[in-house]
């Protein structure tokens, strides 16, 4: 059951991060996913709190994993286009 969980949050986390960046159009929903698993993977290596990788689904948690995949955006569209959108 935490498997499915975390696959429907971290789906969200990436739609809503690519929501942000503009990167909606491109990306399907696997896409989405695992931009919001690595992302907070990302932010785990950051943070200090936990992230939903950790199993830990505070609000804390939900919005460190959101910025990390927020970050995680920019940097592939620095790397694919050469400027953040």
């Amino acid at each position: 059951m935490n498997l499915i969980l975390w696959l429907i949050v971290g789906g969200l986390i990436g739609w809503l991060a690519s929501m942000l960046m503009r990167t909606d159009a491109q990306q399907g929903i696997l896409l989405n996913i695992v931009v919001g698993i690595v992302g907070a993977f990302l932010a785990g290596l950051v943070t200090v709190g936990g992230t939903i990788n950790r199993g830990d689904f505070s609000l804390y948690s939900l919005i460190a994993s959101f910025l990390g995949a927020v970050v995680l955006l920019a940097i592939v569209n620095l790397v694919r286009r050469g400027r953040v959108r």
